[in-house]
């Protein structure tokens, strides 16, 4: 099971710990934002699965990069309506068949998914 606790002391700063690990979020510029965590989610876990797919496919793929861009809507409900994913290998030449694959295979990240099949949030206020 996933699990973070999230802790506020005061304002808008929240201490975030998964595991051994620690970082904060804030609306005031003293950490990511929280939409900027949500986007950087979906970017590392697209990232994991870029790795996975080419170390599986021996590819020796060295740096790449993922940039993640989103508006979020005027209306209500305020939210992400479209997110672009941009994956750049950095040169690494891969033929029509191999970006194909690798498409595919980053489709199977768990973030993508949760996004893609609006999960039941259930919220309780104690």
């Amino acid at each position: 099971m996933y699990s973070v606790d999230i802790t506020n002391n005061s304002d808008y700063l929240f201490n975030v710990k998964s595991k051994d690990y620690e970082f904060s979020v804030d609306v005031n510029g003293k950490g990511v934002t929280p939409p900027d965590a949500f986007l950087a989610s979906l970017g590392t876990c697209i990232g994991v699965y870029v790795r996975k797919y080419a170390n599986g496919a021996k590819l020796g793929l060295g740096k790449f990069s993922v940039k993640v861009e989103a508006d979020l809507s005027k209306d209500a409900p305020v939210c992400f309506k479209k997110i672009n994913v941009q994956v750049d290998l950095k040169g690494a030449g891969l033929d029509e068949r191999r970006l194909k694959a690798l498409h595919e295979f980053v489709k199977n990240c768990p973030v993508h998914n949760t996004i893609k099949n609006n999960p039941e949030v259930e919220i309780i206020i104690s």
